[in-house]
């Protein structure tokens, strides 16, 4: 029942970002206004945002509205935690990009990877989708509230030393569709 009101209501929303431009800042615009579970997406919605930002690296844009309306059935509690970042995957593969899941990052050119934000049980997750570039790594979606991606030095800058909840290592290789 929630899903199909979040859908209608996501399909509704005007003034998404053109099918195949990346989200940064998912607390600012029309992508906040989205629903994920029992929430707007501009306070669970990380993991939906970084399987789109993914798909539309790899040229194989898929529409916001629908990739969070097949990811509702991974929600954690209502959509109140966001989704299940062990499912990523399954969203990756739905939408027609294959993916590894790993133990740590070694280097990889594109990843998706779930990091608690602060001390880990006592603070909350957020998932972005990454580009290793020349200068660093590529950091799409990184705060709420920034409308650009960042640039950072190495996958400690943003994801700290812990080990990641999750980590998917994006096949560029592969076309799955």
């Amino acid at each position: 029942m929630i899903k199909g009101r979040n859908y209608r209501h996501n399909c509704s929303c005007c003034g998404l970002p053109e099918k195949g431009e990346m989200i940064n800042g998912q607390g600012l615009g029309a992508v906040s206004q989205l629903r994920y579970g029992l929430c707007r997406m501009s306070f669970n919605g990380c993991e939906v945002i970084s399987v789109y930002n993914a798909l539309v690296w790899l040229g194989k844009p898929s529409p916001l509205p629908e990739i969070a309306l097949y990811m509702e059935r991974f929600r954690m509690l209502m959509g109140i935690f966001g989704c299940f970042a062990g499912r990523i995957d399954r969203a990756l593969e739905r939408f027609g990009a294959g993916c590894v899941r790993a133990d740590e990052y070694r280097g990889e050119k594109a990843f998706i990877v779930s990091y608690w934000t602060g001390r880990p049980f006592l603070s909350s997750i957020h998932t972005v989708f990454c580009v290793r570039e020349r200068r660093g790594i590529r950091v799409y979606n990184r705060y709420n509230n920034r409308c650009e991606s960042q640039l950072c030095a190495d996958f400690q800058t943003f994801a700290g030393y812990r080990k990641p909840i999750a980590l998917y290592i994006i096949d560029t290789e592969t076309d799955t569709t």
